[in-house]
């Protein structure tokens, strides 16, 4: 008989905050923004603790995760929504507190606004669809993107963006349209502002269902559609983040000393 003091102690779940979902046909179809982000992280179904902030639920404490990874959301940050302020609060106290997080797009958003940024409309406009995403010269020895390639292309969906980064981040990617496409803040906070949980088909599905909106703001939908293309560097970096930040191994909050 094996004593309890030898057993193996199972590794802390990943939170998945989930911000939002798309309209019911690309969900339907594609999952929604939390099951498509825990396929990007590669997470098995006991790995993940998914909580709906959106419909106003809270996580345990941050102690209780080993990492967190905040989705994407049809709502907009600057609207000040309870829910998402009361996620903002939490975010902060889970910066304190040293927890490993990935925000992505609304997520993305949601950590500059509440570690001190400043988001709001993109003075460049709306940018969807696969763009390309270039490493700034502090990408340079990070730990998560060692290894990668200069430029990549990745999927974009955003008309708001983190306008001012928060004190003491640091810009690791860019675009034509974005220049903080990829931010980390301290040691194991990273977020981007494109969607590496997203799939050609789903960018392409979700141009087909806006192609009219779209067009009235002059984008050039036929062309975003046949350009919508596989992503596999940004796709890989959900899961190199858990990989480098929040080892299943890890004892629980180790990194906060890191």
């Amino acid at each position: 008989m094996t004593s309890a003091a030898s057993d193996p102690v199972a590794p802390l779940p990943v939170l998945i905050l989930h911000t939002g979902d798309p309209e019911d046909v690309l969900r339907n179809r594609f999952g929604g923004y939390a099951e498509q982000m825990a396929r990007a992280a590669r997470l098995e179904p006991g790995e993940a603790e998914i909580v709906a902030v959106h419909a106003g639920r809270l996580p345990g404490p941050p102690a209780a995760y080993r990492a967190a990874l905040i989705t994407g959301s049809p709502a907009m940050v600057t609207d000040l929504d309870p829910w998402s302020e009361a996620a903002a609060q939490w975010l902060r106290e889970a910066a304190a507190a040293g927890l490993p997080m990935f925000g992505v797009c609304y997520g993305h958003q949601l950590l500059a606004h509440a570690l001190g940024g400043k988001v709001g409309y993109n003075p460049a406009g709306r940018e969807v669809g696969t763009q390309t995403i270039e490493l700034q010269p502090a990408a340079a020895g990070d730990r998560v993107l060692a290894g990668l390639p200069q430029s990549f292309p990745a999927q974009t969906l955003h008309a708001q963006t983190v306008l001012q980064t928060p004190p003491g981040a640091t810009v690791l990617a860019r675009s034509d349209l974005d220049a903080h496409q990829m931010i980390r803040i301290g040691r194991n906070i990273y977020s981007t502002q494109f969607h590496p949980e997203f799939s050609p088909e789903f960018i392409r599905a979700h141009l087909e269902l806006h192609g009219r909106a779209y067009a009235a703001e002059h984008l050039d939908v036929p062309n975003l559609v046949a350009n919508a293309r596989a992503t596999p560097v940004a796709c890989s970096l959900v899961r190199r983040f858990l990989d480098t930040c929040a080892p299943a191994s890890a004892a629980p909050l180790a990194h906060a000393a890191a």
